[in-house]
């Protein structure tokens, strides 16, 4: 498989694989339209390739490299045959995001000699983003780490309430206040448990309003103003959590929130249910913030560390 070695366990692979069935049998269906009856890539399977690449909501700024890309092998190559399409979709794209996730892990793991390793997670309501702190969270602790979260999400009573029932499931400690609490005290009040605790991991949930971004920033910076009163340089990690079902409204919310806040990382998350997964390719590339997380399944061991060669060998499989 050259470049597209296999990272993960087969059993991780075929979660993967399964989860981007929907946005492959989609991309392909289309691709089999265009390439229909052609023999070689010429400039009108070129122009089809933008098109199906664009509603496969990779982007269109990513979408022109993309092709750009592939203009550039036809010009170097001379002929290239339609049976040699795919292996140059998978390569140049691979290509594209490496440009990104550059030392990108090959498994869930915290940066040594910060501890405890604190990580901010925003996000609109309804990405998934407390789910994904739980299963983040239970996948640390599976490597022996120690897991504090902190519930600073205190405008939804429901949010509160997610947390602990996955600090239940995963049984590690939660800090919260009642609902309408500051949620920066809630933040210093769980990185000054977690250095007592002596943990290893911090992960603080906060609100996902995004109606005002002002107030979403000024929020935002002060969360993070107080947490450096315990922990200098906290937050480690400022990890925005997308829902790839919802195609370019997902780009939408990564401007806003990066306009909003220091983004450090990305996950994206409902890949499983959704033919939108090119998303991932279109995000990565235009925000240059690497994607750290895949969300594709609704297990719990469903989260998986993006790895770019294993998404695109599975998404062009």
């Amino acid at each position: 498989m050259g470049l597209f070695k296999n990272i993960f366990s087969s059993e991780k692979k075929e979660t993967l694989d399964k989860g981007l069935e929907k946005s492959k049998t989609n991309f392909f269906s289309k691709l089999s339209k265009v390439v229909a009856g052609k023999s070689k890539v010429d400039d009108d399977v070129l122009d089809d390739l933008e098109e199906i690449l664009v509603t496969s909501d990779v982007g269109v700024k990513t979408t022109i490299k993309i092709i750009e890309r592939i203009e550039n092998r036809v010009a170097r190559d001379k002929y290239l045959g339609i049976d040699e399409l795919n292996q140059i979709l998978r390569e140049e794209i691979a290509g594209l995001l490496s440009e990104t996730n550059v030392g990108e892990a090959t498994d869930f793991e915290i940066p040594k000699g910060k501890k405890p390793y604190v990580l901010m997670v925003v996000g609109v309501n309804g990405v998934g983003k407390t789910t994904t702190i739980g299963k983040l969270a239970y996948q640390l602790k599976n490597k022996g780490l120690k897991v504090v979260l902190g519930a600073a999400d205190t405008f939804r009573a429901a949010a509160i309430d997610q947390l602990q029932v996955w600090a239940d499931r995963v049984d590690i400690p939660i800090i919260k206040q009642d609902m309408g609490s500051d949620p920066a005290s809630v933040a210093f009040d769980t990185l000054q448990s977690g250095v007592n605790q002596d943990a290893d991991v911090i992960i603080i949930d906060t609100a996902g309003r995004l109606h005002n971004k002002v107030n979403l920033m000024n929020e935002l910076t002060k969360v993070k103003r107080v947490m450096q009163k315990v922990i200098k340089e906290a937050p480690h990690d400022v990890l925005l959590v997308l829902d790839g079902s919802t195609g370019q409204n997902a780009f939408e919310q990564a401007k806003q929130f990066t306009a909003a806040t220091e983004v450090t990382s990305l996950a994206v998350t409902k890949l499983d249910g959704t033919a939108k997964g090119g998303v991932v390719i279109g995000i990565s590339d235009q925000f240059q913030i690497p994607v750290k997380y895949i969300g594709v399944g609704e297990g719990i061991e469903d989260l998986q560390v993006f790895n770019k060669y294993e998404f695109v060998d599975s998404f062009f499989k």
